[in-house]
């Protein structure tokens, strides 16, 4: 039987950049144990994240190359002798909970680059593209000593938006020719990126490349201007042959110039914190009302209701509220 780590051994270990540590830590973090989540929480309020990181949110649709540009931007990324951490989330089965978990062997070079960490991580329940430890996932990277954390979404279109509300910057990953540029007239997604990026331009698909660029900007330009006062833009790069790589980092690094000097960037992450403080509440609550003798057994009557109708959902919400009440009164 393996002897668990204590706190201050993972915090040790963890604050020294030891991966295999690290790896142990996020797994401590994504475990549903009550023990596990007690540690997991001990340890993050050890140590200290860095504060000059880059927190950098990519999404785009099946088939856009995200794996495929991130390998090439790590590498560039690492070339700068930058340390990378990579949170690929790979999407839960909701039949069987499992999931393939494959991201990694999709960035082979990546992989093996003793600056880069790659963590795939299944999406579990959660909606919006990201897993539900992601933010303790990447605090622990940062205080690993990453400077720079890539969060890859789920990738299944216009609802990956709540990774929004763990980064700092949200690239969207474009085609062109695939039938996307009418999608640049609507609000949602589009709206949340702070560059919009335009995949696989070479060869034959150049010139449609710079077609969409123009079809995209022009639609930015009609939404809203941003509180943060940057103005998304849009490029173009091809993972292949590498143009566009540097322009990505270049545009991330003026990004975070502009909402470093004009302090939006900790109204920001100030902003993050509070959203999880909600959903860490929410999920508390959740956990809690299962604690009572027969809530639960209650709870699934009144599920069984509003399947058959019998009840409306708010109806039935209000009452298992009130059911829980009840039941602290009692305790």
């Amino acid at each position: 039987m393996k002897q668990r780590l204590s706190t201050e051994e993972y915090a040790a270990g963890v604050a020294a950049g030891d991966r295999i540590i690290l790896a142990k830590a996020i797994s401590l973090a994504e475990s549903s144990l009550p023990e596990d989540q007690e540690q997991a929480l001990a340890l993050i309020s050890k140590l200290t994240p860095s504060k000059n990181s880059i927190r950098i949110g990519i999404t785009g649709v099946p088939g856009v190359g995200k794996s495929t540009f991130i390998e090439a931007f790590g590498k560039y990324i690492t070339s700068l002798n930058k340390k990378l951490a990579v949170l690929t989330i790979d999407p839960s089965s909701q039949v069987t909970k499992g999931s393939i978990l494959g991201d990694k062997t999709r960035m082979d070079e990546l992989s093996k680059n003793p600056l880069a960490f790659i963590r795939p991580t299944a999406s579990g329940n959660t909606l919006g593209g990201t897993g539900s430890k992601t933010r303790e996932s990447i605090l622990l990277c940062e205080a690993a000593g990453y400077d720079v954390i890539l969060v890859e979404t789920v990738g299944v279109g216009q609802s990956e938006t709540s990774v929004k509300n763990l980064v700092d910057f949200f690239l969207l990953l474009m085609l062109a020719g695939a039938g996307d540029e009418l999608q640049g007239i609507k609000k949602g997604i589009m709206e949340m990126a702070d560059t919009i990026l335009i995949t696989k331009a070479d060869g034959d698909n150049l010139k449609r490349a710079r077609e969409a660029q123009a079809d995209y900007q022009h639609a930015l330009n009609l939404f809203s201007d941003n509180q943060s006062g940057w103005k998304p833009n849009v490029l173009t790069c091809s993972a292949l042959n590498g143009t566009g790589i540097r322009e990505v980092w270049h545009t991330i690094e003026l990004f975070r110039d502009q909402l470093t000097q004009n302090g939006y960037l900790d109204v920001q992450r100030n902003a993050q914190r509070i959203t999880a403080f909600h959903e860490s509440f929410e999920h508390l609550l959740k956990n809690e009302l299962s604690k009572f003798p027969g809530l639960r057994e209650k709870a699934e009557a009144l599920e069984e209701q509003v399947a058959k109708q019998g009840l409306p959902p708010h109806r039935a919400a209000a009452k298992l509220i009130t059911l829980y009440r009840e039941a602290v009164k009692k305790s």
